[in-house]
């Protein structure tokens, strides 16, 4: 059986374990995020783009990660409490995760596999769209914004 996104799991910023399985049959946006980048607005429009499709089953996920120039250096905490009062973040975030490399979290090492190249983030704010049955979908780089058409479109075709 080939693997899905379902079977990896994350913990959540709080510590506690995020089998993917929680989102089963939702379509997952999966965010590497960062606090000190000049792509951080990029927030606002995942927290828009969550807020518009939650109830037709779209989760956003972020994962917070230090890998780019540093640029998300705080602790869980620091992290959790900047997202919710600087951008009223809603969505669900992981404990910090490397995203590329060796020690890349197995999700991330699956998503390449699955999607090649385009889905080893470069930047901060890479996003990877996993559909419902826990297939990758589609990867997009760090400067497509949330709220961009081609970001829209392949949700609306995963919901």
């Amino acid at each position: 059986m080939t693997a899905t996104a379902y079977d990896y799991e994350f913990k959540t910023i709080d510590g506690a374990a995020l089998p993917l399985t929680t989102f089963r049959d939702k379509v997952v946006l999966v965010v590497n995020t960062a606090s000190a980048c000049g792509l951080t607005p990029q927030y606002d429009g995942l927290e828009k783009l969550y807020s518009d499709y939650k109830d037709r089953g779209l989760v956003v996920l972020g994962v917070p990660c230090n890998q780019f120039a540093g640029q998300e250096p705080g602790t869980e905490a620091e992290i959790k409490a900047f997202c919710e009062t600087r951008f009223n973040i809603d969505f669900p975030l992981t404990a910090k995760a490397d995203v590329k490399g060796e020690g890349a979290h197995p999700f991330y090492k699956w998503a390449q596999g699955e999607l090649g190249e385009s889905a080893v983030p470069v930047w901060n704010f890479h996003k990877i769209l996993i559909g419902k049955q826990g297939e990758a979908i589609q990867a997009f780089g760090p400067r497509t914004e949330p709220a961009a058409p081609e970001i829209a479109a392949a949700i609306e075709q995963a919901l």
